[in-house]
């Protein structure tokens, strides 16, 4: 990337203008000394390990569990600022349900040409299994996560949707209520939007989705147990929720309904969270080898006697090649103009997009359409001539598994790093629940990338997190 690239600054709208939500925050910045504040993130560092806040990489030789770094400086936006996202957010997830309602029932938006039948028919992610079922409040993506990042001018876009079993949420509540510990004089000093009731609102939404007749549905957070990267996210959120945390020996389908193994003999089970995937799910519907599931569970989910958030079926309209399409479900659905856009996307199926981005893949993001977690991703400006040209080989091998975006001039947030403050680049995932209504919390987890130029932000690739304040009015 060229060094003349001219990134948003969250703090700064030009060297020493402070932004006006950033002015009282950079007062109370400068009145301490830089030896305090390493003492307090040092004590943010051991109380989060005391906690056991950590994750595991996949394929990481040392096996061993990592803590997310935590920077203690936030991420602030204003309340206008949030608004618009707000409502893009809420219109977004109103849309992609609609989608997916329509292509497991009248599949309209097939119809009308809006998006290739070929894209989600053949898609390894649409269930023949869901066609014809219709789910209470005909909502599939309960809980998303969605990716946004801030260009070059402000301007939000949103990078992705994360509809399956997305995850960082519990740290957005952690990252909350460490800032409050360490620095509660900030939050007597600035009016911070509060993010403490999500775990009430992911509650009331998932008893919103529980089957026909169920008058205080029992829900269960169903994990596939302790070895899995986010575990401490599946504990932490069914304690919050004051529900169960199971595993799936501990549930059984009996007579068509679900119930739960418990000394006091069966209990039945109506909402189950799941952070399985699908494919492990129902070892009778689907990997016969699954130990992480319950056998029978689809049947009695298509029985409409359980609800499953999210809902079976749900990755298809996540999939990185139905992305470029959701503005135009937006405008089907809805008969709106996107509030939030996306970023302008390539799909190298099209084989002029396709010859396009190999001319210029020095300059580009390139992703796998079933990609997660910042996993076989080439990015242009970062990548050796040897690593451009091995993947290269990868996509002319099967250009329609990718996708390619310009390198966006991410936004940076001034960063404590080991040579002090400097600006490092950041997106954020606000999380959108759906239930009778489409709510979320204001702010959301803010990613940083803590290597200098790295627009990677994800914590498997060595990314931190920072607190996201929303704030409701002017700083005092």
């Amino acid at each position: 990337m060229s060094a003349k690239t001219r990134f948003y600054d969250e703090m700064f709208a030009a060297p020493g203008q402070i932004r006006s939500g950033y002015r009282a925050f950079a007062d109370w910045l400068h009145s301490h000394p830089e030896e305090e504040m390493a003492r307090r993130r040092a004590e943010a560092d051991w109380l989060f390990r005391r906690v056991g806040i950590t994750f595991a990489v996949y394929g990481d030789k040392e096996g061993s569990e990592r803590l997310i770094p935590f920077d203690t400086i936030p991420r602030i936006i204003s309340a206008p600022e949030w608004e618009k996202v707000s409502r893009g957010l809420k219109q977004r997830a109103l849309a992609l349900n609609l989608f997916l309602h329509d292509i497991y029932h009248g599949q309209d938006i097939l119809k009308a040409g809006v998006v290739p039948p070929a894209r989600i028919l053949a898609n390894q992610d649409y269930q023949l299994a869901m066609q014809g079922l219709t789910l209470p409040n005909k909502v599939y993506a309960h809980i998303a996560g969605i990716d946004l990042v801030r260009a070059g001018d402000g301007e939000y876009f949103v990078l992705e949707d994360n509809l399956r079993t997305p995850s960082g949420v519990s740290y957005m509540l952690e990252n909350r209520k460490m800032m409050m510990r360490l620095f509660p004089e900030l939050f007597a000093t600035h009016a911070v939007a509060p993010v403490e009731h999500y775990p009430d609102l992911l509650l009331e939404t998932l008893r919103e989705s529980a089957p026909a007749g169920a008058h205080d549905p029992v829900v269960v957070v169903l994990t596939p147990g302790r070895y899995n990267s986010a575990y401490f996210e599946h504990a932490f959120l069914a304690q919050q929720m004051g529900v169960e945390l199971v595993e799936g020996p501990d549930l059984f389908v009996k007579d068509g309904y679900v119930y739960l193994r418990t000394t006091a003999g069966p209990q039945r089970v109506d909402v189950i969270y799941r952070r399985i995937d699908d494919d492990f799910l129902d070892p009778l519907a689907f990997r016969h080898d699954s130990a992480l599931g319950v056998a029978g569970l689809l049947s009695a989910y298509r029985a409409g006697r359980v609800s499953i958030a999210n809902a079976v079926g749900t990755g298809v309209a996540d999939d990185k090649s139905i992305y470029p399409y959701v503005p135009d479900m937006i405008r089907f659905y809805l008969s709106e103009e996107p509030v939030l856009q996306n970023v302008p996307t390539w799909q190298l199926r099209k084989p002029d997009e396709c010859e396009h981005v190999l001319k210029n893949l020095k300059d580009l993001v390139v992703k796998e359409v079933h990609g997660s977690g910042g996993y076989g991703m080439l990015v242009g400006p970062a990548a050796s001539k040897a690593e451009i040209e091995a993947y290269r080989a990868r996509i002319v091998a099967n250009p329609a598994e990718f996708i390619a975006q310009p390198t966006l001039s991410l936004s940076t947030c001034p960063t404590y790093v080991e040579s002090g403050i400097a600006p490092r680049h950041i997106d954020l995932r606000p999380f959108v629940l759906s239930g009778r209504e489409v709510r979320l919390v204001p702010g959301g987890l803010t990613r940083v990338a803590l290597k200098e130029g790295s627009l990677v932000v994800n914590s498997s690739q060595g990314g931190g997190t920072k607190d996201t304040w929303v704030l409701e009015e002017k700083s005092c």
